[in-house]
């Protein structure tokens, strides 16, 4: 396969590591693996096939649980999904049309910028309004297009308000399962959509499933700083060597 040649040996385990970190991630909080992956991926391959690859593995792992995302999801998440719908292709675009090293640098910056988001102090169980909803789907879907990261608006429109961890993980969850789903319908149309890539989701998928499995049980029992602590670091280093392989 052509496209695994973009990896070697010590690529591939670092990605297969950065899966299962990820994911693990994603089934402790509800959030994380694409903006943990996307810099990671991109240090091997180009940009928009990192983009796209991760939204392969976050459709596959949104899919293997949808009726429990389904069913614990508040309204919201619905709307701000089909406005990621209508972002996305912009937002690819922009990224088919970004010079590779830019790219790098964008994602790695948002990456870090996401973190930040989940610091912000709580709001309160009242729902947001429809123009901060509207608002929080559009910017959504253009960083599923540019970045593979619906979260950074998304995150805080949740974690943000003081709601039931199960209905906050399970709309941010549903949103990220299908603005990944529209981030490839995407890709497709615009004819960027490079067909092995689902094949090397394959090969990753259940290093994600693993890490999903273990995130979830640990849900609950480790600390908020732990894995506050855990996902800036990871994030930083990959932010570093994201930038560090563009300036070099």
């Amino acid at each position: 396969m052509p496209l695994l040649d973009a990896f070697d040996t010590a690529q591939i385990a670092a990605a297969l590591l950065a899966a299962f970190g990820s994911a693990f991630i994603r089934g402790l909080t509800g959030f994380g693996m694409a903006i943990i992956l996307v810099p990671i991926l991109a240090l091997a391959l180009v940009p928009i096939e990192a983009v796209l690859l991760t939204n392969f593995l976050s459709l596959f792992i949104g899919l293997s649980q949808i009726r429990r995302l389904v069913r614990g999801a508040e309204r919201s998440a619905w709307i701000i999904a089909a406005l990621v719908a209508v972002g996305a292709p912009l937002g690819l675009f922009a990224l088919s049309v970004t010079g590779i090293d830019a790219a790098r640098i964008v994602i790695a910056f948002i990456a870090l910028s996401a973190f930040g988001a989940v610091l912000l102090p709580r709001r309160g169980a009242l729902a947001h309004g429809p123009v901060t909803t509207s608002g929080v789907g559009l910017l959504s879907g253009l960083m599923t297009g540019y970045a593979g990261m619906p979260g950074p608006p998304v995150v805080p429109y949740y974690v943000g308000r003081d709601i039931p961890r199960e209905v906050t993980k399970a709309s941010m969850m549903l949103v990220f399962t299908l603005a990944s789903a529209a981030g490839l319908v995407s890709g497709a149309a615009l004819g960027v959509l490079d067909w092995q890539l689902p094949w090397l989701a394959v090969l990753l998928f259940p290093a994600i499933l693993l890490g999903n499995w273990a995130g979830d049980k640990a849900s609950g029992r480790i600390e908020d700083r732990v894995w506050r602590l855990c996902v800036g670091l990871v994030l930083g280093g990959a932010a570093i060597a994201a930038m560090a392989k563009a300036f070099g």
